[in-house]
């Protein structure tokens, strides 16, 4: 799949339903608009196209950032997007204004020509909100979905709540994209179908995210956007990874990390001692006037859901984004999962699917993203906890895991393997391209190289 225009669909159903109108299923309503005489998104929030922080998005007020890989793909289905945002005050990342650093020390010059974007989320899902319900077969239902309704196996309708009053719209294809607490696979589950396998992996991890002001122009910034990530063995005061993004309304963001116990950053004065311990940018970022007081999240798990495999499940229903897959945010992958999967589900639809069948064909693609994006993060914090517990794990594991402390450590010393490694993290490429053992071993010749000096 390339990240070019849709070609444009054809009508297969009379009304389209998503269940969500986060990032997520907007991006899915943008998709379906292409296939639907109608489409309604059912949002419980009351929202606007100015945007603002809302209930159901509980981490919209920490850093987001849009990764390369979204950039093109929000490209295809909103053109334009990009330059509208960047007007109204975004900022181009490329690897020119970028700065990555593990254990304190920085990565190597990439030289790669991909941008991403620095935004806030309100505001970049506010834009977003106002392209797709000013299409013209998009609407919004203020209301919260309770449940479904079914014929000859396949859901027909959607049962809802709005102003306390119970309704029902009737529906030929459903898009569950609820986020991190969707109801869905019970709602199957106690309607006699499979439900899906839910995965759990131990993630505690906490946020503080404060605003400052930024006197600098973001085109006159050496670096405007930051990333910076401790392993446990390394004394960084409690904090596991620090991120900065000079965002729209000449601010930065500031957003800091810890595991376990660490909570950084939990007024400003702590807030910006911690930033006094990182690297410069961000006690630089953390300099200005505070325009908003710190916010805090905290996030105990990351969860999948599996749907593949599935004996007995509803036709016409799909899941996406969160309500898939929910990762550790500090990988920054999140927007970018989305909006591969509003691609997979495009790719499904135009692909003369079998409407009367579970949606196998689309299942099995979207696993393909969300393996990639779990791999990353769940992958990292399982390193972690088990170094920060002390755990033994397997022979293959651990050979594994040196494998990718090869990679990251060369990234510090080797511009081309910190390109790869950036395409992966950019989610433009597959994790397993840095398995390729001629990758590993000139990550292993660069380490060496490096340790002798």
């Amino acid at each position: 799949m390339g990240a070019k225009p849709p070609a444009g669909g054809h009508a297969l159903f009379d009304t389209a339903c998503v269940l969500g109108g986060s990032i997520e299923g907007l991006l899915t309503a943008r998709v379906l608009s292409d296939h639907a005489r109608q489409v309604v998104i059912v949002e419980r929030d009351e929202v606007s196209t100015t945007g603002g922080a809302r209930p159901g998005v509980p981490q919209d007020q920490h850093l987001h950032g849009l990764l390369p890989a979204v950039v093109l793909w929000i490209e295809r289905w909103l053109p334009g997007l990009t330059r509208e945002v960047q007007d109204l005050g975004a900022t181009v990342v490329g690897s020119d204004n970028w700065f990555l650093a593990f254990d304190g020390h920085p990565q190597a010059p990439n030289y790669a020509d991909h941008q991403g974007l620095a935004i806030g989320r309100p505001f970049l899902e506010a834009r977003i909100r106002s392209r797709v319900t000013a299409l013209p077969n998009v609407s919004v239902l203020h209301a919260r979905a309770t449940g479904l309704q079914y014929h000859d196996g396949a859901v027909s309708a959607v049962r809802y709540v709005e102003d306390k009053a119970e309704g029902v719209l009737k529906a030929d294809f459903v898009v569950d994209a609820m986020g991190r607490s969707s109801r869905l696979s019970e709602w199957v589950r106690q309607d006699g179908y499979d439900q899906p396998l839910l995965e759990r992996l131990e993630a505690p991890i906490n946020y503080a995210t404060a605003l400052f002001e930024r006197p600098v122009k973001a085109a006159d910034l050496d670096k405007a956007s930051a990333l910076a990530i401790f392993t446990p063995q390394y004394d960084s005061g409690g904090v596991s990874a620090a991120a900065a993004n000079a965002i729209e309304g000449e601010q930065w963001i500031v957003t800091l990390a810890g595991y376990g116990n660490d909570r950084p950053g939990r007024t400003i004065d702590d807030f910006r001692a911690s930033c006094a311990k990182l690297p410069a940018v961000f006690a630089d970022a953390a300099s200005g006037a505070v325009t908003r007081d710190i916010a805090t999240y905290h996030q105990a798990e990351s969860r999948r859901r599996h749907f593949t495999g599935l004996r007995h499940f509803p036709a016409r229903l799909v899941s996406a984004g969160d309500a898939v897959a929910s990762f550790n945010p500090v990988y920054g992958q999140g927007m970018s999962c989305a909006a591969l999967q509003a691609s997979c589900l495009s790719s499904y639809l135009t692909g003369d699917p079998d409407l009367e069948s579970a949606a196998t064909e689309f299942f099995d693609l979207q696993q393909l993203v969300v393996d990639a994006a779990w791999t990353v993060s769940a992958g990292g914090d399982a390193a972690r906890l088990d170094a920060m517990n002390n755990v033994e794990v397997p022979e293959d594991v651990r050979q594994q895991r040196w494998a990718m402390e090869q990679v990251i450590g060369a990234t510090l010393v080797d511009g081309s393997i910190a390109r790869a490694f950036g395409d992966v993290q950019s989610m433009l490429r597959h994790p397993d391209t840095l398995a390729d053992p001629a990758l590993l071993e000139r990550a292993v010749a660069a380490n060496s190289a490096a340790q002798s000096h």
